[in-house]
């Protein structure tokens, strides 16, 4: 039963956070650069402001929901959830260590101006949201493959009584 519930919890977080990083991807990027400079920046520094607590949460929890379900698995479960687990924390690294960084920077520019070589940063911006993006989207995909290989807990097989 407890794995049925890490596994309700790995799914829940992941696939929050592939979703949110999907509609990211697919519409908040395309309408940043639709936009003009000033406007995309300002909307981008508030954004992250409230994306900061949300998106770790569902990145922290999608990680350790993934990995403790790969502690409590065996065989392949446990290689798919803990490929699941590795592929967010890749999420949180390239979140952390590339688009934090440029973050910051945009926030300065909201409130000053952007640099000559600003679209090179922010296309490097985009690169590493793609990539997050993928990686969570892959590892919700695990979880769903891990999910669906195993029989629902309640479906029992039909037994034969003899005659």
């Amino acid at each position: 039963m407890r794995i049925r519930l890490l596994q309700g919890l790995a799914l829940l977080a992941t696939g929050l956070l592939a979703g949110a990083f999907g509609y990211g991807a697919a519409n908040l990027v395309p309408t940043f650069n639709a936009v003009p400079l000033d406007m995309r920046l300002s909307f981008h520094a508030e954004l992250m402001k409230m994306n900061g607590i949300t998106m770790q949460a569902a990145m922290a929890t999608s990680t350790l929901s993934s990995l403790a379900l790969a502690a409590l698995t065996r065989g392949r479960a446990r290689l798919i959830a803990g490929s699941a687990g590795l592929l967010t924390l890749a999420s949180f690294l390239i979140t952390r260590l590339g688009n934090v960084p440029i973050n910051g920077r945009i926030k300065e520019w909201a409130i000053s101006s952007a640099p000559a070589d600003h679209a090179e940063i922010l296309r490097r911006w985009e690169l590493f949201n793609h990539l997050r993006t993928l990686t969570a989207l892959t590892a919700f995909g695990l979880l769903i493959v891990l999910f669906l290989r195993q029989p629902p807990a309640d479906r029992k097989q039909p037994q034969t009584t003899p005659a």
